[in-house]
C-alpha cells in the first residue's frame, strides 16, 4: 500500500513539474496587444489625385492618434477610409465617399440614429448621429460626396479630429 501511495506522489510532482515548465515556455501578454502604427501619405497622395471630391485627412493631431487602417477604394463609391485608435483607447475613422449619402451614414455609422442635434466645427456644419455601437459627426453641405466621422471614441475626440481634417 505505501509503494503506491508513493508511486502517486511521485507521479504527481513529475506532472506538476512538467506542467510548470511548459507554463515558463508559452509567451504571456500583459495588457492589450501593441496596435501597430500605418503610414497613410501614399494611400492619401493615391485617393487626392483620384477622388471627385476634396479628400480628407488630419493634420496636426499629436502622436497619441494612432493611424491604424487606411483605404481608397474608387471602384466602390469612390470610398476613403483612415481610421485611428485615440489618446483614450478608443477607435475613430474618417469616412468619405461620392456614393448614395444615406446608405454610406448607414453603413459607416453602423446604423446610428440622426439626434437632430448639430455643432459647428471650423465654421462647417455637422450633425450628431448616435447608435448603440458607433457615434458619429456627419459634415453638412458638400455636394457630391460625404463627410463622416465616426467610432467609439467620444463626441470631444471625434469633434478633435473633425477639427484637424484638411484636404490639402
Amino acid at each position: 500500500m505505501q509503494k503506491t501511495a508513493r508511486d502517486m506522489v511521485l507521479s504527481l510532482a513529475l506532472i506538476v513539474l512538467a506542467a510548470g515548465v511548459v507554463w515558463l515556455f508559452i509567451p504571456h501578454t500583459d495588457g492589450e496587444p501593441e496596435i501597430k502604427r500605418v503610414d497613410y501619405r501614399v494611400d492619401l497622395l493615391t485617393a487626392r489625385r483620384a477622388a471627385s471630391y476634396p479628400v480628407a485627412a488630419p493634420a496636426g493631431l499629436p502622436e497619441t492618434w494612432k493611424p491604424t487602417s487606411v483605404r481608397y477604394r474608387g471602384a466602390e463609391d469612390e470610398a476613403w477610409h483612415l481610421g485611428f485608435r485615440t489618446p483614450e483607447g478608443e477607435y475613430a475613422a474618417v469616412e468619405q465617399s461620392a456614393g448614395k449619402r444615406k446608405n454610406f451614414i448607414e453603413d459607416k455609422t453602423q446604423r446610428a440614429e440622426e439626434t437632430g442635434a448639430t455643432q459647428r466645427i471650423d465654421g462647417r456644419t455637422w450633425t450628431r448621429y448616435e447608435g448603440e455601437q458607433y457615434d458619429a459627426l456627419v459634415l453638412e453641405g458638400t455636394p457630391g460626396s460625404t463627410t463622416v466621422v465616426t467610432g467609439t471614441a467620444s463626441f470631444a475626440e471625434m469633434t478633435k479630429l473633425a477639427e484637424a481634417l484638411r484636404t490639402e
